[in-house]
């Protein structure tokens, strides 16, 4: 136990000091918002699916394939979980703030903040299981997402659910995991250059928002306390424990536990500038988890370690 959690919390200060180069680099005006933004789109459609295509560039086994399918409905009983308690506990009399908090509460950081963590502590097969944690989430985000966000009229696209990076990544990874076809050489030396850039950039991306943090005077508005002990605390650890008395153990736990941990997704604050919802409200979320998620996410983690 205290060797895996030294482990943890050595992985941990690693990703901090790449986070504060990021938080170094905002402050110094190295990176402007458009900047990174163009960084994040990269991460987001180059980046993230050559991470999960590599992941899964090996070779068919039978425990693997399991540890996928208890992954899939791990991750979707942790969204259905996270959506009955938001919309249980949080409410606000502005409809723009509350559909904000709701949808910080459910969709946490699980590419950006999680990927990177879990490549370092579990390897490849961290990765190889949370790749179906981000399809989840991607398909979740972008049906019950986007009508949350949008509300009443939203349509909802299933195209848009099934082709994005994530979903798409898994879909490519599936293939070269299921049958004998695997990518030559000279393409797969390419894939695996921008896979290793998983860690960097986000923590790049994480430090630059970081530096944003508006102050924590934010934190006498008890409705984003609320959700915040709600997405780093309260379910993460009910997750892990219902997991847990599920049967799940090791790494395929770990890797769950993870990605239910992050911080708030960054597409809290990029669905509320597109429904014109609390953009301000919506910034201060990401931002301030992600702050706290460096101290959260490695108590909680080391319980299923």
């Amino acid at each position: 136990m205290n060797e895996s959690f030294f482990i943890l919390g050595q992985q941990v200060a690693i990703l901090f000091i790449m986070i504060f180069v990021g938080f170094i680099c905002a402050k110094r005006g190295l990176f402007s918002e458009e900047g990174i933004k163009s960084v994040t789109n990269f991460v987001l459609y180059i980046i993230i699916p050559c991470v999960i295509i590599n992941s899964f560039h090996r070779e068919f086994d039978h425990e693997m394939m399991q540890g996928l399918i208890k992954a899939f409905f791990a991750a979707l009983f942790v969204h259905l979980l996270n959506i009955v308690v938001a919309n249980l506990l949080i409410h606000d009399k502005d409809e723009a703030r509350e559909r904000v908090l709701k949808f910080a509460t459910i969709f946490s950081n699980c590419g950006y903040m999680a990927l990177p963590l879990q490549e370092a502590l579990l390897g490849k097969d961290g990765i190889f299981l949370g790749a179906v944690f981000i399809a989840v989430f991607n398909i979740i985000n972008w049906t019950y997402g986007l009508f949350l966000m949008g509300g009443k009229g939203t349509k909802i696209s299933i195209k848009t659910a099934l082709l994005n990076p994530g979903v798409i990544g898994v879909f490519f990874g599936f293939i070269f995991f299921l049958t004998p076809l695997k990518l030559p050489q000279i393409l797969l030396t390419p894939l695996q250059c921008f896979a290793s850039m998983n860690t960097p950039l986000p923590t790049i991306i994480i430090g630059f928002y970081l530096a944003k943090v508006p102050g924590f005077a934010v934190l006498k508005d008890a409705k984003l306390c609320l959700a915040l002990v709600l997405r780093l605390v309260v379910l993460p650890v009910a997750a892990a424990l219902i997991l847990y008395a599920c049967g799940l153990r090791g790494d395929l736990l770990a890797s769950m536990v993870i990605a239910a941990s992050a911080p708030c997704a960054a597409n809290t604050a990029m669905f509320a500038g597109k429904f014109d919802r609390d953009t301000s409200l919506s910034v201060t979320l990401v931002s301030v988890s992600t702050l706290f998620s460096i101290l959260t996410m490695p108590v909680i983690v080391q319980f299923c370690m």
